[in-house]
């Protein structure tokens, strides 16, 4: 029987916190109780916009019948009836937490949730907020520990943007190509690493969303070469059109769900030429700056690129992008 609860509620627990400090607003639907089962690991990468149904029913069956949640820091329980009945995969339950300020990073109530949880969906919303109040916390802690357990994690938008072990702050806002292009070290090109979220799958990985409708591809670019030059790190990306979504299992293959594409990008061996504050930044390496293997998506999915080597182990569309004086070429 669906049991659909809403509450907020203001509890003190043994665990001797104060009851200000536990406040927070949940959404649960189907059943209340633990249960504990064997998750198939692995990730997704939405790039925002409509959910695609297939990605979200694999995301489902990693779960393996156990209990999914969902965390955000605003919006509503959206997900809670899609993902519990429209899809058509038994779960034990599916449950939204709304985590929109960083007092609730300690809250005993939720860490104990996520550490049960089989799968964790990070929804869309502002990605600064996503930093600014689960980075460095024991929220942060307890999602580390679900991954090295083998709890499947999925994002989309913004939830995507956080994933990679390299990822953009938008703590200073968004960022635009043009802007980044123009100046690298704009301050709202705000680049962490390996302070967050790890997952293996993605180590050395900056992933970006609404790639082609939003013409983020130079931006991405730019982020890569920030990683090249600031920590001498050998970039990877993956961009994600809206509409799509990449779905990684924990042996590194990736299938493509969707009606657009997913590009992943790998830089070569050398450093931008030019990549420094208020100048436009120069990335061309006589045009292979980077290797990019564009894979379609499809509706049942499109095979063909392994996150462990990082290639196309099916015939795909490969190329290079290249910057030159702050132009994508």
């Amino acid at each position: 029987m669906i049991r659909l609860l809403f509450f907020m509620v203001l509890w003190q627990y043994a665990f001797g916190v104060s009851a200000q400090s536990t406040a927070y607003t949940s959404w649960i639907v189907g059943d209340t109780a633990d249960v504990q089962t064997r998750p198939l690991g692995g990730v997704v990468l939405a790039g925002g916009s409509t959910d695609v149904d297939a990605a979200m029913h694999w995301f489902l069956q990693r779960a393996a019948g156990g209990d999914v949640l969902v965390l955000r820091s605003s919006g509503k329980d959206g997900y809670n009836d899609y993902l519990y009945q429209k899809l058509g995969v038994p779960v034990n339950s599916v449950e939204t937490i709304m985590l929109d300020n960083r007092e609730l990073s300690t809250n005993p109530d939720i860490i104990r949730k996520i550490r049960n949880a089989e799968a964790i969906f990070f929804a869309g919303g502002d990605q600064g907020n996503y930093v600014n109040f689960w980075q460095g916390t024991p929220i942060a802690d307890a999602l580390n520990e679900r991954i090295r357990a083998g709890a499947v994690l999925g994002g989309t938008s913004a939830g995507c943007g956080i994933l990679g072990q390299v990822y953009f702050t938008a703590k200073e806002g968004t960022v635009t190509s043009a802007q980044a292009l123009t100046n690298p070290y704009d301050k709202r090109v705000d680049l962490r690493r390996d302070d967050f979220l790890k997952q293996p799958l993605l180590t050395n990985t900056i992933t970006d969303m609404h790639y082609a409708a939003r013409d983020r591809q130079g931006r991405h670019l730019v982020f890569m070469a920030r990683a090249f030059r600031d920590w001498g790190l050998k970039m990877r990306g993956i961009g994600v059109d809206e509409k799509t979504a990449v779905c990684i299992t924990p042996d590194g293959n990736a299938v493509v769900f969707g009606k657009g594409n997913a590009y992943f990008l790998i830089s070569g061996k050398r450093k931008p030429e030019t990549c420094q504050a208020n100048q436009p930044l120069t990335w061309s390496r006589k045009g292979k700056a980077v290797s990019v293997t564009t894979v379609a998506g499809s509706e049942a999915g499109t095979p063909g690129f392994n996150l462990m080597n990082f290639q196309a182990n099916l015939r795909s569309e490969m190329g290079y992008w290249s910057v030159e004086a702050g132009v994508r070429k």
